[in-house]
């Protein structure tokens, strides 16, 4: 039996392709298709083909995935810079703050690393749009900000934000528990639905050592909620703990007059910095001397000498030759006179 064209998958490489092309992640497609998240990412790794209907709805997904592209003899507007990162923002923002929310566990942190991401992008725009993945670029940089140690050195209250959901608290605590960089994975994993090598390569780190902190993540949060052993119980539950609370992000005008803002503070301190610098260099070398001044040579002491010592009583000796220097020195010498003749 042949099957329809319309229902033959392209390769699994070009799957991948048209998928980062439209920005989504593997959980997007698999939501839209309605299929499992395994099945997608089995398919884009190679590993299985989906069967009977999944295979169907999968197929007419990346159909409209390569229509929604540009066709030859159309006439594609080129978007500005700022149209381009707005768009990014409105599609990106909304998902990136629920993820910031599973990793920091606090809605006001979440958004500020957000928001930070994004500046950082529009700082950098020339380089975050030629990238060929801009999404997962800023999914990087917020979740870099997110988890960034110095959190810990602001004056916030130690007790997180509370939920309404005691499954959902007792979630977000397990989460807590885990190491930044396991908690890392298992929300690219798990959360988001990327593959094995993408979450290596956006947490910096081998395959082996991705999938080993994969694996205990896992334990450990099925350590404490035995219930979220099976994996796709656990990407349901993270889902519905990411979307259950109201996270909201600023408009994108907002966030990059924000960066331009940031960007004018940090130019200018670092103009008024080199200034002070030049400014100090300028009064040293007018003031400083034009000539070498050897420096005077501190006081040193002087060995080999005897020491000095106070006179001590006179001899028999010396007392008679004293004694006749006196009398010799009363009378005097005789006088001498001219005689006249």
């Amino acid at each position: 039996m042949r099957r329809s064209p319309a229902h033959q998958l392209p390769p699994p490489a070009e799957c991948r392709r048209l998928r980062r092309a439209a920005s989504l992640t593997q959980a997007q497609v698999a939501a839209r298709a309605g299929v499992p998240l395994d099945t997608v990412c089995a398919w884009e790794a190679g590993r299985a083909v989906p069967p009977g209907r999944h295979r169907q709805a999968y197929a007419q997904v990346l159909a409209s995935l390569k229509s929604t592209g540009p066709q030859k003899g159309m006439d594609v507007t080129p978007l500005t810079p700022a149209q381009a990162f707005d768009a990014l923002y409105a599609f990106c923002a909304p998902a990136l703050v629920r993820q910031a929310f599973l990793l920091t566990g606090r809605r006001e942190r979440a958004r500020e690393a957000v928001e930070r991401a994004f500046q950082l992008a529009w700082q950098r725009w020339p380089e975050v749009a030629s990238d060929r993945d801009p999404a997962g670029w800023v999914r990087a940089a917020a979740y870099e900000c997110a988890l960034s140690p110095w959190h810990r050195f602001r004056p916030r209250p130690r007790v997180r934000d509370p939920l309404r959901d005691p499954a959902d608290t007792a979630l977000q605590q397990a989460l807590m528990q885990l190491p930044p960089p396991y908690r890392r994975t298992l929300v690219l994993y798990d959360g988001v639905g990327l593959d094995l090598p993408e979450t290596a390569a956006e947490t910096e780190a081998s395959t082996p050592a991705t999938a080993n902190r994969l694996t205990h993540a896992r334990e450990a949060v099925a350590a404490r909620l035995p219930e979220l052993a099976d994996t796709a119980e656990l990407h349901r539950r993270l889902v519905r703990l990411a979307s259950a609370e109201r996270l909201t992000a600023a408009r994108p005008s907002t966030v990059r007059t924000a960066g331009e803002r940031r960007t004018r503070f940090w130019t200018r301190s670092a103009t008024a910095f080199i200034v002070a610098v030049v400014g100090a260099t300028t009064l040293t070398l007018r003031t400083a001397p034009t000539h070498y001044e050897a420096p005077v040579a501190p006081g040193q002491e002087v060995r080999g000498l005897p020491p000095r010592t106070a006179p001590g009583p006179l001899t028999p000796q010396e007392l008679s030759l004293r004694a006749g220097l006196r009398a010799q020195s009363a009378g005097g010498p005789e006088r001498m006179a001219p005689d006249a003749r």
